[in-house]
């Protein structure tokens, strides 16, 4: 990355000149703290007292037994406070707050993870806490809504657009231009204006680097590869940071939504559907047409159907460094349900995308060869969505039942 965050041509800051001196704020008090050994002491004293980390990484004995190849080992982000790697971002955003002295946060959220993780982190340091969320997501993610409101929160529900996370972030940045001596914007994935990509990549990259650890104290070598779900792309830079100096293969795997030909998906790197171009204020692969009008996208999980993705991904794809695969909703709901009864492990949607890709490769390789599987969250938590994922009758007629009773 250059100095005007740049990855080989992707990032940027294409930011409206009222933002210009937030943004300078930013980024002199990032580099402050990222300069300060400190600072990171801080950030990962909370996270193993406020959080769990170092999350686990569990030797999934049955899978592997199964697809009878490599070794597969889960990287545990579910167990991280909230329920998926956000926390760790959310919390190191936190102390950069305090830092700057500001009392107020705002962010978007889609599926409802980093909604919940900011309200947490605003919870626990008191700020007050804004979460713009798209209405679609509203819907579909009622009960992280719900938590949300419970940690003091206010939830707006964005009607514009296509009313999904992308619309959700416009919002968030016209609350930022009009609030900006009193608010800080937690963006939530590794996108977006320069430093946000290179801030959140360097919280998440608590995952890469406890991954490393560990599996080198469990198999005393390296992974063949590492595999990760890609929406915005910050669980994957988290993953990846930890091998990036090592010839290990990096694998994202995108929403392919209801199929790549079905136009109804979110593939922004592994499929020509995509082009280069400038929006929310940065440089990178975008779902649009060819006057740039961002199309609608598609994914049975709510965090992955983004339709732009982090500049260092992008960059990662021009140079070879890491490969794109993408799953459809079926293979998703199908790898969820069989890592459920295989392993007792219960992935969020986005996480299973991940585990697609993943048992496709693992009988392909040796026995001796180990991969790791990043959980980047639990599905529990969205039982709602994944309960209507599997079409189950006899949830749909508890919902039901449960309505009748509210009305009565």
């Amino acid at each position: 990355m250059n100095d005007r965050g740049y990855y080989s041509g992707f990032g940027g800051m294409f930011i409206p000149e009222i933002l210009s001196t937030t943004f300078d704020q930013l980024i002199a008090a990032f580099r402050a703290a990222r300069s300060d050994p400190a600072f990171w002491r801080e950030y990962e004293a909370i996270m193993s007292t406020y959080s769990c980390r170092p999350t686990p990484l569990t030797f999934a004995e049955n899978l592997t037994r199964h697809f009878g190849g490599a070794r597969i080992y889960v990287k545990r982000e579910d167990l991280n406070h909230t329920g998926a790697h956000k926390a760790n971002n959310v919390m190191g955003q936190g102390l950069l707050v305090k830092r700057m002295g500001k009392t107020r946060v705002i962010a978007e959220t889609g599926a409802g993870q980093h909604g919940v993780a900011t309200a947490t982190m605003a919870a626990k340091f008191g700020f007050e806490c804004t979460i713009y969320m798209g209405e679609v997501d509203v819907e579909r993610q009622r009960p992280n809504v719900f938590w949300m409101e419970r940690l003091g929160a206010k939830v707006v529900a964005v009607r514009t657009g296509t009313r999904i996370l992308k619309d959700a972030i416009n919002e968030a940045f016209r609350d930022w231009v009009t609030n900006m001596d009193s608010t800080h914007y937690v963006l939530g994935t590794a996108c977006g204006p320069h430093p946000f990509p290179e801030m959140v990549t360097y919280f998440q990259s608590i995952i890469g680097r406890e991954a490393r650890r560990q599996i080198l104290e469990r198999e005393g070598k390296l992974p063949v590869r590492v595999y990760a779900c890609v929406g915005g792309g910050s669980n994957a830079m988290g993953l990846f940071s930890g091998f990036l100096d090592d010839p290990v293969q990096l694998v994202g795997v995108e929403a392919a939504g209801r199929g790549l030909a079905s136009g109804a998906h979110a593939v922004r790197l592994s499929s020509p559907d995509a082009s280069v171009g400038v929006a929310q204020g940065y440089k990178t692969y975008f779902l649009q047409n060819r006057d740039g009008q961002m199309k609608e996208t598609h994914s049975v999980a709510a965090g992955l159907d983004y339709v732009g993705v982090s500049p260092i991904l992008s960059q990662f794809k021009e140079i070879g460094r890491a490969r794109f695969e993408a799953a459809t909703d079926r293979e998703v709901v199908d790898a969820l349900a069989f890592t459920i009864r295989k392993e007792g492990l219960i992935p969020a949607l986005e996480s299973a995308h991940a585990f697609v890709q993943a048992f496709k490769e693992a009988p392909l390789l040796d026995p001796a060869d180990a991969i790791i599987i990043n959980q980047s969250g639990r599905g529990d938590k969205d039982i709602f969505t994944v309960a209507d994922a599997f079409g189950d009758p006899a949830w749909q007629q508890f919902i039901i039942d449960k309505a009748e009773r509210y009305r009565a």
